[in-house]
């Protein structure tokens, strides 16, 4: 049995969701296979988006690529409400970067001093008084240093990834459940897939949004896909009786954070893990980790009920650079993958850029991100 696409795309979260959207949206016959993998990174994200705080913004490539990625998000949420997406989760709430002990002094000064080399790219951030730190997140701890960026939003990975695919639906895609073991190739050019039921599936594209299992495809398109899984735990909090709707995100310098959402709901992470393979679960390690740096940073949330652990594998590279772009030798080939623990921040527009290289030939991939670096 074979059926036909013009696309197919790989992968459902919200790199593969971005991806089969923008190909919908531009009219491209597309499916949509997902294996529906427990641990997949965008289920477990904070959704943090700002580049200026990041712990990835000492890399000049990483940020120029995650400058372009926020300012897209805006406009991506205007498209989804314009196709009749009611909620998609997105919000502006700004964001305290915050240096509680004296060995978070040097990074916090660091990070202020590549702020104000970049400041035609960043605005409005600032310094801020312990005082009016610990009024915005009053469960804050009084901090040594603080500043405070405005410009910060976050999203549900869950919530974003569906807003996606509930439009990509309007535009026709096609979705299925299933496991894709083989990309065909007929004479150094895409021909489809093979799924495990051995269903094929002819396209003449195909994008590779596989997360941390996207490496599997890589001898078959003759390319090094040197993804790996690196675990995050992230803990999921409820604050009684308090409303968190108007608290900023809060970052230390210890690559965890805090994020707020309404109802007095709180996310706490996140640990991370290389080495551990794909093993999607809270250990007691894990979870003392980001609960202990919860309590440093905000001792005002220890009567705060536990009501979820979630874990996520995120696919990291050799260089902390996403894997973007055509496969060389192989014609229709592409990949989407590789975002690290900043796939919720950087994966719309990945998905928007890839799907436009493929479809227009218009080609907004930076030299460093390329599929091909690793050869």
């Amino acid at each position: 049995m074979s059926t036909e696409h013009e696309a197919i795309v790989v992968g459902g979260g919200i790199v593969g969701a971005s991806t089969a959207y923008h190909l919908s949206r531009d009219g491209v016959d597309t499916l949509l296979v997902d294996r529906l993998d427990e641990g997949r990174a965008t289920d477990a994200g904070a959704g943090i988006i700002a580049a200026a705080t990041s712990s990835r913004t000492d890399n000049d490539d990483w940020f120029a690529f995650a400058t372009d990625a926020t300012g897209y998000y805006p406009e991506l949420v205007e498209s989804l409400e314009r196709d009749g997406v009611g909620e998609t989760s997105y919000a502006r709430l700004g964001e305290l970067s915050v240096a509680l002990d004296e060995d978070e002094l040097e990074p916090h000064r660091a990070a202020l001093e590549r702020i104000d080399d970049r400041s035609d790219a960043l605005e409005g951030i600032e310094p801020i008084s312990a005082a009016d730190a610990t009024s915005r997140f009053p469960a804050l701890a009084e901090p040594k240093e603080a500043f405070y960026d405005p410009t910060a939003a976050r999203v549900d990975g869950r919530a974003f990834a569906e807003a996606l695919l509930d439009a990509a639906r309007e535009h026709g895609l096609t979705e299925r459940t299933g496991d894709v073991t083989k990309i065909r190739t007929e004479g150094g050019a895409v021909s489809g897939v093979r799924t495990a039921d051995g269903e094929r599936i002819d396209a003449a594209t195909v994008v590779v949004a596989g997360g941390a299992w996207s490496s599997s495809f890589g001898n078959q398109l003759n390319v090094e896909i040197p993804v790996e899984p690196k675990r995050g735990q992230i803990a999921h909090l409820e604050l009684p009786d308090t409303e968190t709707a108007d608290w900023p995100i809060v970052k230390g310098y210890r690559h965890h954070y805090i994020v707020p959402w309404p109802d007095g709901r709180i996310v706490a992470g996140a640990t991370r893990e290389a080495g551990v393979g794909f093993e999607p679960r809270a250990t007691a390690a894990g979870v003392k980790e980001v609960l202990e740096e919860l309590l440093r940073v905000a001792p005002g949330l220890a009567d705060a009920t536990v009501s979820e652990i979630r874990v996520g594998l995120r696919p990291v590279t050799p260089d902390g650079l996403p894997v973007l772009g055509d496969v060389p030798d192989v014609d229709g080939a592409y990949l989407a993958t590789g975002h690290g623990p900043t796939g919720l921040m950087l994966g719309p527009y990945s998905g928007r850029i890839v799907a436009e290289l493929a479809t227009t030939g218009t080609d907004r991939i930076p030299d460093k991100l390329r599929a091909d670096r690793f050869d």
